[in-house]
């Protein structure tokens, strides 16, 4: 996870999260690990306080704080890790859910759906097909058709 080059978490090519801004929290998981499990504290929480942080400009903190805004409490992100038995995995695990989700925060929004209108040929392409399959259930039926 991190380079020898720039220490942190790498969330994107331009943007790495300093080590110091990173808050790790270990608890006992539940789950596999037997008796394990009762002993070590192999549960990751790691946090990280967006509305702080000097690594990013104040559009980037901007678009991060109201994509991520269900997930955040008082400007804090926290993702939590426990599925490896090993602490070390889940710190691993975290690290990489937490660039994930900024990574797609700070991604620019999707472009705008244009409107477009359906062809005129295209309508009457619809309304024959229509009038067709009409004239087809009429046929089936038992009752005497109608001629206009």
């Amino acid at each position: 996870m991190p380079s020898p080059v720039r220490p942190g978490l790498a969330v994107t090519s331009a943007l790495t999260i300093p080590r110091a801004e990173l808050t790790e929290r270990f608890s006992r998981a539940s789950g596999p690990g037997g008796q394990g499990v009762n002993t070590t504290d192999s549960r990751v929480e790691l946090s990280w306080d967006v509305s702080r942080s000097a690594v990013l400009s104040d559009a980037q903190r901007e678009r991060v704080m109201g994509r991520l805004a269900e997930r955040l409490v008082d400007g804090v992100l926290t993702v939590v890790a426990s599925e490896n038995r090993e602490q070390r995995r889940n710190r691993d695990a975290a690290a990489k859910r937490l660039a994930a989700l900024v990574a797609d925060a700070l991604a620019p929004p999707p472009r705008t759906r244009r409107p477009t209108r359906a062809t005129r040929g295209s309508k009457e392409r619809r309304l024959t097909a229509k009038k067709q399959r009409s004239t087809t259930k009429q046929l089936r039926s038992s009752k005497p058709r109608r001629e206009d």
